[in-house]
């Protein structure tokens, strides 16, 4: 039985998901102990635009990963 996706589709999927993986983690922090105090640590250029592009950037890779296929190689006949 022949799978539908191959290893390059598989590769573009974990390419995606790392980076959105990576968008999350760039999302992380800017936190405070204190509840009281404002942190404006957390509307940092890096929570508030990097990551969600980052993120958007993964979800679109495994859109492409889902659309990818491989070419063939067949001569045109004469």
């Amino acid at each position: 039985m022949k799978s539908t996706f191959s290893k390059q589709n598989y590769l573009i999927f974990l390419a995606g998901l790392g980076l959105i993986v990576l968008g999350y983690l760039l999302m992380m922090g800017g936190g405070s102990e204190d509840p009281n105090v404002f942190n404006p640590a957390i509307f940092d250029a890096r929570r508030i635009t990097v990551a969600p592009m980052v993120c958007v950037l993964g979800f679109v890779t495994i859109i492409v990963g889902i659309m990818w296929r491989p070419k063939q190689n067949q001569e045109p006949s004469k």
